[in-house]
């Protein structure tokens, strides 16, 4: 399970760092086009080849990484900011004001989060930031409903009541005692939740809701060489490849987190296949 996590890290790591020292990396513009090298083939001046306007897909392909870290750190640090506002709230209130917030997140719930995501966005337009934006509205009802069942576990807490014993502001003790004991399935959520999030952020940009062209995303590129994956195979499956590396090193270091985090998981997952090796042998 830690060579899991440790590959995963690796992975994730890799076209993190890609993303960011990007302007490094790419050795063209990914928006400078040339009519004369459209459609090239894979070559040692073209590492991807070209698209159909002659970009680089390669350079493309190294710059939509840091799109698609923009979207993924944005959307997920949106999701968790409405999440505990909300979850917080709701588990410290009680009553009318939680059951008005609960009632809420369920009309949310109701609807698939890329259906909502993408209703959002068409009526937004497409772009990075209504891109966000619709992903956080679609995503933010889990994390309220885990931070409201956290808080409504720490709340009763011998800690916490010595801490309101002697005097401390309500806002000091949810910052300092609630939230703290809070985080740790949370963060581990958000780890396993950022592979989706990349995937339903490359979809919309796929259908022509997401990141507009001519900027570089990695949904938006698969969905330009569609059409010519038979004859022009390069422009949409170097970015799918990128795309499917990246998202599973983020789901191997999320359930690597998740596993570790919680041990009594680990020997049910070793239990099982124990019985399936058994029942194999026999």
């Amino acid at each position: 399970m830690r060579l899991t996590g440790i590959v995963g890290a690796f992975l994730a790591g890799c076209v993190c760092l890609i993303g960011i020292f990007a302007p490094l990396i790419a050795p063209y513009s990914p928006l400078a086009a040339s009519e004369a090298e459209r459609l090239q083939p894979p070559s040692a001046q073209h590492l991807f080849g070209t698209d159909l306007v002659g970009r680089d897909v390669f350079s493309r392909v190294v710059y939509g990484s840091r799109i698609s870290l923009i979207i993924a750190a944005a959307t997920l640090l949106g999701v968790l900011v409405i999440g505990l506002i909300i979850g917080t709230t709701a588990g410290l209130s009680g009553g009318l004001i939680d059951e008005i917030l609960m009632r809420l997140t369920d009309i949310f719930l109701a609807f698939p989060a890329l259906v909502l995501a993408m209703a959002i966005n068409a009526a937004m337009g497409p772009g990075l930031l209504p891109t966000i934006f619709a992903i956080s509205l679609a995503w933010w009802p889990g994390y309220a409903r885990m931070v409201r069942a956290q808080v409504l576990t720490t709340r009763n807490n011998t800690y916490v009541e010595a801490a309101y014993a002697i005097g401390s502001p309500a806002w000091r003790v949810v910052v300092r005692h609630i939230l703290p004991n809070c985080m740790s399935p949370i963060l581990i959520q958000l780890s396993l939740d950022a592979g989706a999030v990349v995937v339903m952020a490359a979809g919309l940009s796929f259908i022509g809701l997401g990141v507009p062209p001519p900027t570089p995303e990695w949904g938006q590129m698969v969905s330009e060489g569609e059409h010519y994956i038979l004859s022009h195979w390069w422009i949409s499956t170097f970015p799918g490849l990128v795309m499917c590396v990246f998202v599973i090193g983020l789901n191997m270091v999320g359930d690597f987190l998740r596993d570790v985090s919680d041990p009594r998981r680990k020997r049910r997952t070793a239990k099982n296949r124990d019985k399936m090796l058994t029942k194999t042998i026999t």
